[in-house]
């Protein structure tokens, strides 16, 4: 019933020009005090809409997309077999996100590639990530794919676990041989909190590891279409994609029930983002949808809010406004 009422609310504010979803995207960016990006794509019409499109938001988690772009181009080139096998050690273990970190304590443990990129972007494992950007050739590497693609505003730094380190507020970090997985929490727990706010305003300010939602929508759309590699591995990313368990009240949070949703997440200190795929009913089509935000002070859940309402109203709009 929700749904339904949600989806009878929506048609009066939309119908029109494509200016006018562009206003009630604006006025839905109220509900959160975070500054909201959003680009949306129909992928059969071409219709699209921007709001602060091309302004660049810190990725976050996000950022796994695109080590997962490159992973892809170097299997299609041959260059890495997704049956490679990768051993952790315990310098892999790093904070954050996951279940890699929390149940391996051993040294002898070793994953496929092809595993490691289901723990990526499934959970949004970042020792995962961080073991794919190494076999990706480093963050150089992935950047340098993206600005082959054409894409000069979706750039990739830092593992997560200097990320982090660097959200954090934390000035000194020990050489990679040193890291354990008992490190990080007494580094972070170091900082005063003033220093750590002030990390994280600082960060939020910085071109490291951002996107804009244009780029990252043009990014998701190409991988969806499978322009980027054989039928086999884009269906192998998009599969992946489709079964990612985080952002629940992101992107899906308000679509009905079962609608098909391939995407990836990034959640870091004020930024909650969600990037993907929305499968509209009847054959209407795909949309494309990136929302990022930026610089939220409020609890996380009000930006998540936003997101869902945001993503509810572009897909009543693509699937029950005709194209003008």
């Amino acid at each position: 019933m929700r749904a339904i009422l949600l989806v009878f609310v929506a048609i009066p504010l939309l119908v029109g020009a494509d200016s006018r979803l562009e206003q009630q995207i604006e006025a839905l960016a109220k509900v959160t005090d975070a500054t909201l990006g959003v680009s949306a794509l129909h992928i059969e019409s071409g219709r699209s809409v921007s709001v602060r499109g091309g302004e660049p938001f810190p990725m976050a988690s996000a950022f796994k997309l695109p080590i997962a772009v490159q992973i892809m181009t170097m299997v299609d080139d041959g260059r890495l077999s997704l049956n490679k096998m990768v051993t952790l050690s315990p310098q892999d273990l790093h904070p954050g996100s996951g279940t890699l970190s929390e149940l391996f304590f051993h040294p002898g443990v070793s994953l496929s590639v092809a595993n490691l990129m289901e723990l990526m972007l499934v959970i949004s494992d970042n020792s995962a990530a961080d073991l794919m950007l190494r076999e990706a050739g480093g963050a150089g590497a992935v950047t340098e794919r993206m600005r082959q693609l054409g894409l000069n505003n979706i750039r990739v730094d830092r593992n997560t676990a200097v990320l982090i380190s660097d959200w954090s507020g934390v000035k000194t970090v020990p050489p990679e041989d040193e890291w354990s997985r008992d490190l990080w929490d007494p580094l972070f727990n170091a900082v005063p909190n003033r220093e750590h706010m002030a990390a994280r305003r600082a960060e939020t300010k910085s071109l490291k590891d951002t996107a804009t939602p244009d780029e990252m929508t043009r990014l998701v759309a190409r991988v969806w279409r499978g322009e980027l590699f054989s039928r086999t591995n884009a269906n192998f990313l998009n599969g992946i994609l489709a079964r990612c368990q985080t952002g629940k009240a992101r992107i899906k949070g308000m679509l009905p029930e079962g609608t098909a949703v391939a995407h990836k997440t990034g959640t870091l200190g004020g930024v909650a983002n969600d990037a993907g795929v929305i499968t509209l009913p009847n054959g209407a089509g795909h949309v494309v949808l990136s929302v990022f935000t930026k610089g939220a002070s409020k609890p996380q859940e009000t930006a998540e809010k936003a997101i869902a309402e945001v993503s509810r109203t572009i897909y009543d709009y693509f699937l029950l406004v005709p194209a003008q």
